[in-house]
């Protein structure tokens, strides 16, 4: 990344970060523990859209996600979702191709965001069903640690099918790091199956604090 694409990262992450503190009255809780000089796959809860922009202010580092590649048919679109992180994968690729662009930028020293539940959920539960061996799997292979973080009040901020943000409190609890055993060659199914649990867990826990602080359980599965 070069200078003026961090200029323009930094910059957008200032206003990002302002913004958040007046709208959300946004707090961090265990900021310390995001790692400061390695790389790490970042995991979030996922109960909004606002995830992404908001967890992202829990370091100043560029963080990586993954986008569809047809954002980049246009030059001004894929242009600002580059400078903002994201890198194409295919649409319908196979799930190993994305795992392997994902590796790919752990190994050159970037860090990522990896929502273990794929798609926004409902509900104050982690579901173990729910739960994708993907970013355990990246982790382990590339021999990062796996930062788990729980979001509490985005769900209220912009639930599902709401056209307009409203401005309620937001809380960020980081988890402690979960970091995979070294690994010589092929990653065996079980670890996977147990960093996930364990990252499940993690996830739970974070999300449990979150929302005491914020003050408020989860939205609630509809229906």
């Amino acid at each position: 990344m070069g200078l003026g694409s961090r200029a323009f990262y930094r910059t957008m992450w200032t206003l990002s970060y302002l913004a958040a503190k007046v709208l959300f009255r946004l707090r961090i809780v265990h900021k310390e523990r995001v790692p400061a000089d390695r790389p790490f796959v970042l995991a979030p809860i996922h109960r909004s859209y606002l995830d992404t922009p908001v967890g992202g202010m829990v370091t100043t580092r560029q963080l990586r996600f993954l986008s569809k590649e047809s954002i980049w048919n246009s030059r001004l679109g894929g242009r600002l979702v580059t400078l903002l992180g994201g890198f194409p994968v295919e649409r319908g690729s196979a799930d190993r191709a994305a795992l392997r662009a994902c590796e790919e930028v752990l190994h050159r020293g970037e860090s990522m965001v990896m929502f273990p539940e794929g798609t926004r959920q409902y509900g104050p539960v982690v579901e173990a069903a729910k739960m994708h061996a993907g970013p355990a799997f990246v982790a382990a292979r590339a021999g990062v640690p796996i930062v788990p973080m729980g979001i509490a009040g985005t769900d209220r901020a912009m639930p599902h099918g709401a056209r307009w943000i409203r401005p309620v409190k937001v809380v960020i609890v980081v988890g402690e790091p979960i970091v995979p055993p070294v690994v010589d060659g092929r990653v065996p199914r079980r670890l996977v199956d147990e960093l996930t649990e364990e990252l499940r867990r993690a996830i739970q826990a974070a999300f449990d604090e979150a929302q005491d602080l914020v003050g408020r359980p989860a939205l609630p599965v509809p229906g």
